[in-house]
């Protein structure tokens, strides 16, 4: 598999304001098992005013610094891999952390299996914010990822490889409609799925998340980065994806709709006092506990009775987000069409520019590691 002018594996990392968790990721990269000579790491700096570069030069090999404003993680990563030289390309995200047998499972895999186009793994479950929305968060990650394992539908690219020639083929991600973090690796993958590139979700190649989630934080990214645009992404394909799909299978849309019914039903007891209300929505919280059950006993047996107890609530907000993620996605939908880039992304559009936002080349752009 390995190149005679190059490494196996190109490790892009973008970052943005990195310097608290960019040590740690990347001293978790340094700790690989993969030998060192395999692989490449590009660090691609996100128009940062930290120390950033400064942290990333101990480690990197190369670093990609981007001028002026912040561009977005599917640009930052479309410019590294611009300058990789590996087969395979894996992207890991800044406030992550590999085991130090990620590497080499990625590299198993694409070796294992040639028809294989896309490899992504999961989060381990000791995430390292203590808190209990961010345990909580991160659990529930690593649950759907380990129950949906195989073949896949979509991509993830907090911790997921790609062969360079399919990532290329399928057009990178994209970076004129995805400017801040949201599905830009989900679209990816319905495009590799589309030219008939497999993908693979194997929940056995884990990393740590480091991210401090709050609860705020959980209803902002739900709604604004993953429910609205996955939404507005189902239509524009035509469908709803499938059974394969994470979180798209028939059991979570009728916990979804459950979760709608139980919302509705306790407005009506609140404001109506009628018992018919109370009985509905206790039936409809019973029936949720036990579609929901093999979840709570993960958590129950990953982090005791007393957490457990406490993602229902939680659980069940997860589901009513759902439910206005696919109103309000459903509304644009009908009201404004698919998704379009601002006029000023339109205009340069017009008269061919390749990528967005426009980035000079100029001197310093690119810099070399300690062993680039």
């Amino acid at each position: 598999m390995r190149g005679s002018s190059g490494p196996i594996l190109s490790v892009i990392v973008p970052a943005f304001q990195g310097e608290k968790v960019l040590p740690e990721a990347l001293g978790a990269l340094a700790a690989s098992d993969l030998p060192r000579e395999l692989w490449e790491l590009i660090v691609v700096d996100d128009g940062s005013t930290d120390r950033t570069v400064e942290i990333a030069s101990a480690f990197a090999d190369v670093i990609v610094r981007l001028p002026g404003r912040p561009h977005g993680p599917s640009y930052a990563r479309n410019r590294g891999s611009e300058v990789s030289r590996g087969e395979i390309l894996v992207f890991i995200d800044a406030d992550v952390c590999v085991h130090p047998c990620t590497l080499r499972r990625f590299a198993w895999e694409f070796a294992d299996g040639p028809e294989v186009g896309a490899v992504f793994g999961a989060y381990d479950t000791n995430p390292r914010a203590p808190g209990f929305v961010s345990q909580y968060r991160n659990l529930l990650h690593h649950y759907f990822h380990r129950r949906d394992g195989g073949d896949a539908e979509t991509f993830w690219a907090g911790c997921g490889a790609i062969r360079t020639e399919v990532f290329r083929a399928a057009g990178m991600y994209d970076e004129w409609h995805f400017s801040r973090p949201q599905i830009e690796d989900i679209e990816l993958g319905n495009r590799m799925r589309d030219m008939g590139a497999r993908i693979f979700l194997q929940p056995d190649i884990l990393a740590t998340h480091l991210k401090r989630w709050r609860l705020r934080d959980v209803v902002s990214s739900d709604l604004n980065d993953r429910g609205v645009p996955w939404t507005r992404l189902l239509f524009r394909r035509g469908g709803t994806g499938t059974v394969r799909s994470l979180n798209l299978r028939p059991v979570e849309k009728v916990k979804t709709v459950l979760a709608v019914l139980l919302g509705v039903s306790l407005l009506g007891w609140g404001v109506t006092g009628a018992s018919l209300y109370g009985l509905i929505a206790g039936g409809v919280a019973l029936t949720l506990l036990l579609l929901n059950w093999p979840l709570y006993r993960f958590f129950l047996e990953e982090r005791g009775i007393w957490f457990a107890v406490r993602v229902v609530p939680l659980n069940f907000l997860y589901y009513g987000l759902n439910a206005c993620s696919a109103l309000y996605g459903w509304f644009l939908h009908h009201a404004l069409g698919d998704p379009q880039p601002s006029a000023r992304v339109q205009a340069f559009s017009e008269v061919g520019l390749e990528h967005w936002p426009p980035v000079p080349r100029r001197s310093g752009e690119l810099e070399h590691g300690p062993s680039g």
